[in-house]
């Protein structure tokens, strides 16, 4: 179950992410009509914020996971000292 738990969120992770990078390149920055119905709008500023403010903070998870996950793998250091 925890695996599932895990996979599970790093799916939903990265497709935040991938949401967050695609978001700029998917509306016209340039044309505000073709993003003042979406959520956030009428503002660019809060439909960027909107659509990849989560992308952010899923890619601070996603970093903060495989650090922890590698630390968990170093092997712990042998002190000579008695």
């Amino acid at each position: 179950m925890n695996m599932l738990l895990r996979t599970l969120s790093v799916a939903v992770a990265l497709f935040f992410v991938a949401r967050a990078v695609a978001e700029p390149f998917v509306i016209d920055v340039t044309d505000a009509s073709t993003y003042a119905n979406d959520w956030g709008g009428p503002s660019l500023a809060g439909v960027l914020a909107v659509h990849c403010g989560p992308g952010v903070l899923a890619a601070m998870f996603l970093y903060g996971s495989v650090v922890r996950w590698r630390d968990s793998r170093k092997p712990e250091a042998v002190s000579s000292r008695r």
